[in-house]
């Protein structure tokens, strides 16, 4: 982080709503509203989900929210800053929320949130890519008829398309290791690949077992990609990971930054992490 951002400004919630004053701390969002999907949309999002491991919905209030967060990431990558500080503010947690009709219905009215989440700034100019292929959780994320036990919700905040790193994924029923305890061998007959070009109002969802990845991206992209994911599992079963947040939840702002800190320190083998920041990282969930 450079001097934009000083490490000993970062539990200073008026150093944030002032470096990013298109978006709130602790403020009731007055465009929260559950999603709904229409019952033919609900429909085949429980088929794909049971066959191919992953669906795409379309959620037009979202549009609204991805215009100011990724104006925040924007200036937390200039200034050399993870992007998932994001999630300081409000209207990321908004975005998620909104969706707990069509999660419930997956997991459970009971579902709990994860803490579990990230933010990514993709840079085609600096030869960036998203995350290598990887399955979030593996065989264990599926209950023994193959249905989820948790579930990633990725929303992208920009144009998302194969220039600047959209999402590929092999589909459940492509993929000969799927759900089994062989799952870290990746067997992929390439022409089974998909590629999930998105748009902002657009939100992808896949179990935590099925094969997935963030693309390279080329020279010749017309921007970054920017996007945010955050996990989820059932209420009835043993947390994944601790503390499980609720299933609507709004944190404040010392516990965003905590478990903030949490991301950066859970995800270090992702990205390069500077010491300094690791230090204060660890400082803050102490």
């Amino acid at each position: 982080m450079n001097a934009e951002f000083p490490l000993e400004r970062l539990a200073d919630e008026d150093f944030w709503r002032t470096r990013f004053p298109a978006l709130t701390i602790g403020v009731p969002q007055d465009d929260f509203a559950a999603c709904a999907l229409a019952n033919a949309a609900r429909v085949k999002a429980d088929d794909r989900m049971r066959r191919e491991g992953y669906f795409q919905a379309s959620d037009p209030g979202l549009v609204d929210l991805a215009t100011p967060l990724a104006g925040a990431i924007s200036g937390l990558a200039a200034a050399g800053a993870p992007p998932v500080f994001a999630f300081l503010f409000d209207q990321a947690w908004a975005a998620f929320n909104r969706q707990t009709r069509i999660i419930a219905s997956l997991l459970g009215p009971d579902y709990q949130v994860l803490p579990d989440f990230w933010a990514w700034h993709v840079d085609p100019q600096g030869g960036e890519a998203g995350w290598r292929p990887h399955r979030d959780r593996g065989f264990a994320a599926l209950a023994p008829d193959k249905t989820p036990l948790s579930l990633t919700v990725w929303i992208p905040l920009t144009s998302a398309v194969p220039d600047n790193s959209c999402m590929y994924i092999l589909p459940a029923d492509k993929d000969p290791t799927y759900g089994t305890p062989q799952d870290r061998q990746y067997r992929v007959d390439l022409p089974a690949i998909r590629a999930l070009p998105v748009e902002p109002g657009d939100w992808l969802c896949w179990n935590q077992a099925v094969l997935h990845w963030g693309s390279q991206t080329s020279h010749f992209a017309a921007s970054p990609r920017m996007s945010m994911a955050l996990e989820f599992q059932r209420g009835t079963m043993a947390p994944l990971n601790t503390p499980l947040l609720g299933t609507l939840p709004v944190p404040a702002f010392d516990d965003r930054l905590r478990l903030i800190c949490k991301q950066i320190l859970q995800y270090a083998h992702m990205y390069p992490l500077k010491p300094e920041l690791a230090a204060v990282a660890k400082g803050l969930i102490r």
